[in-house]
């Protein structure tokens, strides 16, 4: 893939990418692109090697090779000016202290050159209602859109986010969806981590499987596996008893023949019972591409099976929000 995705600048660029962890290989040479204005749906089991690799992205892991490029600097070595234009949001919610959701909002979109408003991001995320309650007396599912709106407040160029509509419940989630739409269409880069599989069909412009310390498949949702991993299956109940399917290209043309057979020999309905066709779904073409890499799906070390909350998010804290001002506060100690 080059570095432009249908001549859009490439906001992510990435070649070659690798990680160990002691014995253990996490990532075995990982080539990826993402473009302004795409979401990107990077799927796999966990510790396949996929929060290892945001955070290389982010800035807060060390690859031991490879190219990386995020908005056209390297991570590790950008300019603190990088990170204000980069959203996080991480699998759990830190200790936000004694502040309540719009205290909260404001706080961080403050550290930001061009924040979103407050009341938007609250409204955006459906928080409006909760936002004098203190972020500890939220319930779980709005500490998640809490999560969230501090990580598009400040209105970022590239949004990470890692399972972000755990605990959401489904009107919340089209809501979400709707939104990650809006920002997208502002020219917005996001990576998402989901394993809701219609949400990345969804969401995703294109979708890449991580297993076995590679990416081995990538393409937008309706495409994932190729043409023979989506052949439609025909199920019918002979005259015997016995359930049989057949995969074919031409389904049609096997109900007809199903029907005439069926027809001819005094069938109810003059077709077969249980009659069906069905079409791979995305959930079964991405668990199809797991099983052939199975033997190269070993936990990942260091990672603690994935994101728990705050866990392996920097060297120097545990908690997300406390990192997020960390990071956009200067060398001495100056919000900017």
């Amino acid at each position: 893939m080059n570095d432009q995705q249908n001549g859009r600048d490439a906001v992510v660029s990435v070649r070659g990418l690798t990680k160990r962890y002691r014995e253990q290989t996490v990532l075995a040479g990982i080539d990826l692109d993402i473009a302004a204005g795409e979401t990107y749906a990077l799927l796999g089991p966990n510790g396949a090697g996929k929060s290892t690799t945001i955070e290389i992205l982010e800035g807060i892991r060390r690859p031991d090779s490879g190219e990386v490029r995020v908005l056209g600097e390297q991570p590790l070595s950008a300019p603190r000016s990088w990170r204000s234009r980069i959203g996080v949001v991480a699998q759990g919610t830190g200790d936000l202290g004694p502040y309540t959701a719009r205290e909260l909002v404001a706080h961080f979109g403050a550290l930001y050159p061009r924040p979103r408003g407050t009341d938007e991001v609250l409204e955006l995320v459906g928080l409006t209602e909760h936002a004098g309650k203190r972020a500890t007396k939220l319930s779980g599912g709005q500490q998640r859109r809490l999560d969230v709106a501090l990580g598009i407040v400040g209105r970022p160029e590239l949004l990470f986010l890692d399972e972000p509509t755990t605990g959401f419940d489904p009107e919340a989630r089209r809501r979400f969806w709707d939104m990650l739409s809006a920002l997208t269409g502002e020219g917005a880069a996001i990576l998402l981590t989901t394993h809701y599989l219609d949400e990345a069909a969804h969401l995703a412009d294109r979708v890449g499987v991580l297993s076995g310390g590679r990416i081995v498949a990538e393409a937008p949702p309706g495409e994932l596996g190729g043409p023979q991993a989506r052949v439609p299956v025909v199920s019918w109940r002979d005259a015997t008893g016995v359930l049989r399917e057949q995969r074919t290209e031409r389904p049609a043309r096997l109900v007809a023949e199903l029907c005439g057979a069926a027809d001819a020999a005094g069938a109810p309905g003059g077709e077969p019972a249980e009659l069906e066709v069905r079409r791979p779904s995305l959930e079964q073409i991405y668990l199809g591409l797991i099983e052939r890499t199975a033997d190269g799906s070993a936990a990942d070390a260091g990672e603690g099976g994935g994101r728990s909350a705050g866990a392996g998010r920097s060297a120097a804290s545990a908690d997300p929000a406390a990192e997020r001002a960390a990071i956009l506060t200067d060398e001495n100690g100056t919000s900017r």
